[in-house]
């Protein structure tokens, strides 16, 4: 049984949750990044086969490019485990519409998780999580998921939190723009994984294909890329109330 990794994970919070579930794990594993620039591998996995697939919450939802980038991998009723991480903040229709776009991809979901790691874009929010006790939480997890792998043949339809039809998703104001300590290196835009940067000039930024994943600022090595500091400012007061009492990481299976 091989153990797939697949993860979309721009500022490496959701990857961070995801390699404390998978280094439990004994089984040849693979990892398959989605948030790596002009992603177009396709996969075939198969009916033995394990996967985890680790997304973060974008507004409550699924990014969208994650689904146009999972519809590459298909399965054949290939066990599945959904991993959604956020920012302390709430996951809302996220695992529900992960579970059905892994089920429309050909994926069976017998486990799921919600785990919080720092907020990407605020990031006083939750911002040493994944912590020591969310790593012990999460091993634990892991383990069960383990046991329930190991005993279970047959798996009845996973339950996770959500709603259908899920609530619309308008994207956030947050586009990260180049400040005066950038260079042009271009380091930000061969990372971006929409391409919305300018290979031509960093300072080009194309507002619509920009979905705030905020990699650009988090590969910058000189801190020159930034989201409008009053912007930023006024909406953390916003959240505040949303975000700062502490959220705690979730399992849910089927269990007799």
């Amino acid at each position: 049984m091989k153990l797939y990794g697949i993860y979309f994970s721009p500022t490496g919070g959701t990857k961070k949750v995801l390699d404390i579930l998978i280094n439990e794990w004994q089984n040849e594993k693979e990892m398959i990044d989605l948030s790596v620039q002009g992603f177009d591998q396709r996969y075939q996995l198969d009916r033995n086969d394990l996967c985890m697939i680790a997304v973060p919450s974008y507004g409550g939802r699924v990014p969208e490019i994650v689904i146009n980038r999972l519809a590459k991998i298909k399965g054949d009723y290939t066990r599945t485990i959904l991993i959604v991480v956020y920012g302390n903040r709430d996951y809302e229709d996220t695992l529900l519409e992960l579970k059905d776009v892994m089920k429309d991809n050909g994926f069976n979901s017998i486990a799921a998780i919600s785990a919080v790691a720092k907020h990407s874009i605020m990031n006083q929010f939750a911002s040493d999580r994944p912590n020591e006790m969310d790593k012990m939480q999460l091993e634990v997890f892991s383990k069960e998921i383990m046991h329930l792998v190991d005993t279970k043949e047959k798996y009845d339809d996973l339950k996770v939190p959500g709603n259908f039809p899920y609530h619309q998703y308008k994207g956030v104001p947050f586009k990260p723009k180049a400040n005066k300590r950038c260079n042009g290196c271009g380091i930000c835009a061969r990372a971006c994984p929409t391409q919305a940067i300018s290979l031509e000039s960093s300072k080009i930024v194309d507002k619509n294909k920009c979905i705030s994943c905020m990699r650009c600022v988090n590969v910058c090595p000189n801190y020159a890329r930034q989201i409008n500091p009053l912007l930023l400012k006024l909406a953390g007061k916003l959240m505040a109330k949303s975000c700062s009492l502490r959220k705690e990481n979730q399992l849910f299976f089927e269990v007799e």
